[in-house]
């Protein structure tokens, strides 16, 4: 296994107004995926992740239950189907963050993970479900209508390329969970995410970092870009990026373009700040009961 690997994150905007079918949304942003994605293989990309719940507009800014109908079973929903078989074709590793459905109606984010032969690896489920704010329109995130808190810990993927571990979005927010993923024995984290100017762009290009640094990883962070009708919540601003365990960015996209960023994780790199900075070593879990103790 070589110790470079080529890293693809594809940051895009939803094409489709809000007022369209969940199946017009999907079509549209499942096409417009695809050719990102292939051209990210073109590129010499061997892991590409993709956007938060990629296959639609970050509905979560109105509470309407026509959403839910973009939800499906993973791994055996179509979407996940399809993206196995390019996989296979391409032969690369993709991270799909899709919409889920479980029986009947139980719904998360999640993350399901493919290997470059077609494989289904499995699946990571958003933990941290935010209701938040944005403005004074009345438009949010207001994920608790839409997805119960992830039920399956913090796994870590061993793909043909890398050991990946996934966190969406809001669960960056949280260093335990990051902190988890690199004891399990991530190389690198991806956080596909969906996030407006004017509530967390100052945190973007801090906090991620420093769960790289923290965890001696590689982190790669997509955001998606544009304004999406008919609502309110703001600008998507991309910015979306690779960045290493000493903290430095590797690669990072554009404000308000469709675009594949290309960036190199480098096994070396991680040796070297772990035998340096040797956190795990040093850690005291002896003494961090208090973190799990109910706050009065």
């Amino acid at each position: 296994m070589s110790n470079l690997v080529t890293i693809g994150l594809i940051q895009a905007s939803n094409e489709a107004d809000g007022s369209e079918s969940v199946a017009v949304h999907k079509e549209k942003a499942i096409e417009k995926h695809i050719k990102l994605i292939q051209d990210a293989a073109e590129k010499g990309a061997q892991i590409v992740c993709l956007q938060e719940i990629f296959y639609g507009p970050y509905f979560c800014t109105e509470q309407n239950a026509k959403w839910y109908d973009a939800a499906e079973e993973i791994p055996n929903g179509p979407t996940t189907s399809r993206f196995q078989a390019l996989a296979r074709e391409l032969g690369i590793v993709i991270v799909l963050p899709i919409y889920e459905r479980e029986g009947i109606a139980t719904y998360y984010n999640t993350a399901a993970v493919i290997d470059a032969d077609g494989s289904y690896l499995g699946k990571y489920r958003k933990h941290h479900i935010p209701q938040v704010n944005v403005g004074d329109s009345g438009n949010g995130f207001w994920e608790k209508y839409y997805f119960k808190p992830g039920n399956l810990g913090y796994p870590v993927f061993d793909t043909a390329f890398a050991k990946v571990g996934v966190y969406i979005c809001y669960d960056r927010h949280f260093p335990e969970g990051a902190r988890l993923l690199g004891l399990n024995g991530a190389e690198i984290v991806f956080n596909p995410s969906a996030t407006v100017a004017g509530l967390s762009e100052y945190l973007w290009k801090l906090e991620q970092p420093a769960h790289a640094v923290a965890n001696g990883y590689y982190v790669g962070a997509i955001n998606r870009v544009g304004t999406e009708g008919p609502w309110n919540l703001g600008e998507f601003y991309g910015q979306s990026y690779l960045c290493d365990p000493r903290g430095s960015f590797v690669a990072m996209g554009s404000r308000d373009q469709d675009e594949v960023v290309i960036g190199t994780m480098d096994r070396d790199v991680i040796r070297e700040v772990r035998n340096t900075w040797q956190f795990f070593r040093d850690r005291r879990p002896e003494t961090y009961q208090e973190m799990t103790a109910l706050l009065p």
